[in-house]
């Protein structure tokens, strides 16, 4: 199950480069994950200053 961002996100961009597949782009508003490139790794979750990242 691919991790999640949520929209408490304020688009700072610290998980993008934690991401070691690059399934992290920043959209709309927020930041994102390709569910179909997360590899589950958890990587982005401790970075993320607003934890908004969670697994999905």
């Amino acid at each position: 199950m691919a991790y999640v961002i949520s929209d408490d996100c304020t688009s700072c961009g610290a998980c993008e480069s934690e991401c070691p597949v690059e399934a992290i782009s920043e959209g709309d508003g927020k930041y994102v994950i390709d569910p179909a490139a997360c590899t589950d790794c958890g990587a982005c979750e401790p970075v993320c200053p607003v934890d908004a990242i969670s697994p999905g």
